[in-house]
This record gives C-alpha cells, structure tokens and sequence, in this order.
C-alpha cells in the first residue's frame, strides 16, 4: 500500500542523504551513507535505499552535474553517473520520479520555504565537495539553453591557464576543512573542529579562512554582474558557522570598496544564511517533483 509521503535522495560526493518528507516539506525521518566512488556499488546504495522505501508516492532525486530531461550528465565529483536516469531505473515501481541538479534544488528549497521564501530574484550557493549553485530571476528557476545555468563551480577566477584552476576546487569547503586540520591533531574532515579553530583566531588559520571567503564572494560578485539578485543563501553543512556568513559578507566589501566604480555601480546583495543548511537539497528535490507533478514550473 502506497503512502502520501515522498523519498528524496540527495546525491553527494562526500555522503548519499535520504529522507522522508510530505507534501508540506515535514521531514518524517531521515538518514545518509557515505558515497561509495564506483559506479556498481554506488547504485546498490541507492537500489538498497529505494527498496527499503518502495511504497512511497513519489521519489525525488537531486544530484551533481548537469540534469535534462531526468538523465545526468557528467556527475560532478561523481563522473560514473554520466548518463544515467534514475527515472527510466526505478520505471517499474509505477510512482512519479523527477530528478535536479543539486545547486538548482537548494535555491528551490530556500525559494519554497526557506530564506529566499517568495523572493524573484535571488540565488544559493552551496558549499560542500564543489560549489553548487542555483539561480532564480523574475520568479523563474534559471535553467539555460543547455540546462548548464549556476554551474559556479567552473567560473575561473584567474588569469592562470591551468585548467584546473576553477571556483568549485579551488573553494571547496571540504579543501577548506582539510587544509585547516592539516597540522592538528583533528580528523582531516572534522568541520565544527576546524571552526574552533577559527573562532580562535590564529593568524595562519583565518589566513585559509579568509581566502575561502574571499573566493565565495568574488563568486556572488561575478554572479551579481550579470543578473543583479535581491539575495543570496549560502547553504551547506558549513553555513551553521555564524562567522562564515560574517566572512563572506565582508570579503564582498572589500571586494567592492577597492574599487570605487564598482561600489558606485553595483549594490551589496544580501547575503545570509540557508534556512535548512545542509537538508535544503532534499526539499528542493521534493518541491521540484511536486510542481513536476502538478505540471508546473517555477
């Protein structure tokens, strides 16, 4: 027998989280495994996940890389999922499937119930293995022509010619993490650790810190270049962190303030904290299906 609730299956490069949730965005329960990096033992994770909650009414995906029409496409830090279509996989469970990409789901999250909640032009930034990103203008999810819109983590914000040398490695929050907890005796992925450490104030630490937060910023910048948005939720496991918020907020100024064209011409957006953090992909996931469902777009 059916039930009225969804799964929604957040597919990470660090962890696979899932969750329960009803049509009113009410986690029922909720769980996560970490990602296993080859292409069989992965699915079984999510084979695994989906046969444990088979009588669900519906079942929303949100994952790395590039989503059309259900199949992904690259995989970001999970390239084995390059063409695969989880809603052609699970067809025989006869329920509605609808998978997104994860930048573009936590924008939905926040949009829907969260703190961009009804803006119509605004954007999230999610900071975790890369950078995810999704972009709202005049109340319509940015998608593109090639359905390739937010992809933030390839911006490149150098000169250099290395090729390598983008957004989503150079500014990731796991990098981040690990280069904190380089020489201490933390563990290397230990995030609430490596924040004590910056709470602390040593100069070598906030160093790293502070190039973090330079580096999002000069991101909603460039951002803010183009499509001029109201507000910006940074989310992520990392964005409970008070001081981050604090941090990018005043990279941005000074990113701005040494240059007096630009602070003339360009307004500060708000930038501020996501609602649901870390979850924000697995709502965002389940409002994508709902208007999929209902036949509507945002």
């Amino acid at each position: 027998m059916k039930t009225d609730n969804y799964l929604c299956i957040d597919i990470g490069g660090t962890n696979i989280k899932y969750a329960i949730l009803n049509n009113a965005g009410n986690i029922i329960q909720n769980d996560k495994v970490k990602s296993i990096h080859d292409k069989k033992g992965f699915l079984n994770q999510i084979d695994k996940i989906i046969t444990q909650f088979k009588d669900v009414k519906g079942i929303a995906f949100c994952a790395p890389g590039k989503v059309y029409d259900n199949t992904i496409y690259f995989g970001g830090s999970l390239p084995f999922l390059d063409g695969i279509n989880f809603k052609k996989r699970y067809n025989e469970l006869k329920v509605p499937i609808a998978v997104i990409n994860d930048g573009k789901a936590s924008v939905l999250a926040e949009n829907w119930l969260g703190s961009l909640k009804d803006l119509d032009n605004c954007a999230a930034i999610t900071l975790g293995t890369g950078l995810g990103g999704g972009i709202i203008v005049n109340g319509r999810l940015l998608s593109g022509v090639h359905a390739q819109a937010g992809e933030v983590s390839f911006m490149k914000l150098t000169d250099q010619k290395d090729v390598n040398k983008i957004a989503g490695l150079q500014y990731s929050a796991v990098q981040m993490i690990k280069a904190i907890n380089k020489d201490t005796p933390n563990d290397s992925e230990d995030g609430p650790g490596a924040f004590k450490l910056i709470n602390e104030n040593n100069s070598d630490i906030l160093k790293i810190f502070n190039q973090f937060c330079y580096g999002v910023a000069t991101v909603i910048l460039n951002i803010q270049t183009v499509v001029d948005l109201e507000k910006y939720a940074i989310g992520g496991g990392i964005s409970a962190q008070p001081i981050l918020i604090d941090g990018i907020n005043n990279a941005y100024k000074r990113l701005i303030e040494n240059n007096p064209i630009i602070s003339k011409m360009l307004t500060k957006p708000e930038i501020v904290s996501a609602k649901f953090k870390n979850n924000a992909n697995l709502f965002g996931a389940l409002y994508n299906l709902l208007l999929t469902e209902n036949h509507e777009t945002l």
